[in-house]
């Protein structure tokens, strides 16, 4: 009897801490609301100093000053580990997905894809280039001048690399995110994702002539014009310049579709998942799709020039950019998952080092953010910010050609 009856008291001692302890650890979790419940973690506290240790409750009545508090959470981790691992690396808060939280995700991805700031480059080019850096006034005049010289001039791809990178010293992680990207604040990405031997090590190559359509040129932004676009003429937009890139990628043999849909009319909130439909549909009946291309331009302030003299042509840069589907405040958002992050990050990065190999100070870092951006449909899928509102339309049509070349150069795997 004596033996069964401590027993019973030592089961609900141990039920009676493990309730307590629960209850802690549900409240580092955030479960429950600290005010609701600190009556009885107070007298949980004591309950348990008052088996254990009940000096220290005569010492407190007596105003001799003893944390209760924390030697409870000690006599508490000592039945429970578990207990003290929780209380020691407190994890991070984790959104429960809803509708609401979704659809602020969504507005969030078709508001801020276009509003990258400069100030985080550090490319030659945006710093050094003559032309972009040129007084407004000089710059006009030379711009003038040139164009004056291009009248009728063609364009001349590259026969060889301008220069050679040496590649082994961006095995290490900081220095080849420092050469080549720009990380927005709101994303993290490591080594584990972003390494040289993963970049180089996918195969971006395929056939130049194919009967059935190999590249998908869309635009989820369609109505992104430039300084001198005129008003209702689409070839002066940025639809024009994906119909330039559609027929200079034909030349070099590439069999591609530009889908000419409009999905930001009225609004470019949710021009992302307004477009996806579409494009599920077109890749449905176009599955020999291999390469989808989202070409946009980028939003800057009005006095920023995103120009460049290549050989004589005044000619907008332009930048690639990479949504990496986590946030630091969210983590991996699953909502938003992509099991081609890896091939993305791939192709940009192929397509940017041919870019510096053949084209110095012409593409801009590539940018990494936070969100999707429709780049889960396919393995290679670019998104290419093609200058900015302040690019005359001839600036924009003139950077379609070396684009063109660049992505002939990563998709046939040749080097000219």
């Amino acid at each position: 009897m004596e033996k069964n009856r401590i027993q019973n008291m030592i089961l609900g001692i141990l039920c009676l801490l493990g309730c307590f302890c629960i209850i802690r650890a549900a409240l580092l979790f955030g479960f429950f609301g600290r005010g609701n419940i600190s009556y009885f973690l107070a007298w949980g506290d004591k309950q348990i100093l008052s088996i254990h240790c009940p000096v220290f409750l005569y010492m407190e009545e007596t105003n001799v000053a003893v944390h209760v508090e924390e030697i409870g959470k000690e006599v508490a981790a000592g039945y429970l580990p578990i207990y003290d691992f929780v209380r020691e690396n407190p994890q991070y808060t984790v959104e429960m997905e809803n509708q609401e939280m979704i659809d602020k995700i969504i507005l969030k991805e078709g508001q801020d894809e276009n509003h990258v700031p400069l100030e985080a480059e550090t490319e030659p080019a945006l710093e050094q280039d003559g032309l972009a850096a040129m007084e407004e006034e000089n710059r006009q005049a030379v711009e003038e001048e040139m164009r004056k010289e291009n009248a009728g001039r063609d364009f001349v791809a590259a026969k060889e690399k301008a220069m050679t990178y040496d590649l082994d010293k961006f095995q290490d992680f900081n220095t080849l995110l420092g050469e080549f990207y720009v990380l927005d604040s709101i994303t993290t990405i490591d080594g584990n994702q972003l390494n040289l031997d993963a970049l180089l090590g996918k195969d971006m190559t395929m056939k130049t002539s194919n009967d059935k359509p190999q590249i998908l040129i869309y635009h989820t932004h369609s109505q992104e014009a430039f300084a001198d676009s005129v008003p209702g003429d689409e070839s002066t937009t940025i639809m024009g310049a994906g119909e330039k890139l559609a027929a200079l990628l034909r030349d070099y043999g590439f069999n591609v579709i530009h889908h000419t849909g409009k999905y930001d009319v009225e609004s470019r909130d949710y021009a992302y998942s307004n477009a996806a439909p579409a494009l599920e549909q077109l890749l449905a009946e176009n599955p020999s799709i291999e390469v989808i291309i989202d070409l946009h331009r980028d939003g800057v302030a009005e006095g920023t020039r995103l120009v460049t003299n290549l050989n004589g042509r005044p000619t907008a840069q332009f930048m690639f950019f990479n949504g990496l589907c986590r946030t630091k405040k969210r983590g991996d958002i699953e909502y938003l998952k992509n099991d081609n992050i890896g091939e993305n990050l791939a192709f940009s990065f192929q397509a940017q080092l041919k870019c510096k190999e053949y084209y110095p100070g012409l593409a801009r870092k590539i940018y990494l953010k936070g969100y999707r951006y429709n780049m889960h449909y396919r393995g290679k899928s670019l998104l290419i910010e093609v200058g900015a509102q302040t690019n005359t339309v001839e600036e924009i049509m003139n950077a379609m050609d070396p684009i063109a070349h660049v992505l002939y150069l990563t998709l046939s795997g040749t080097e000219n």
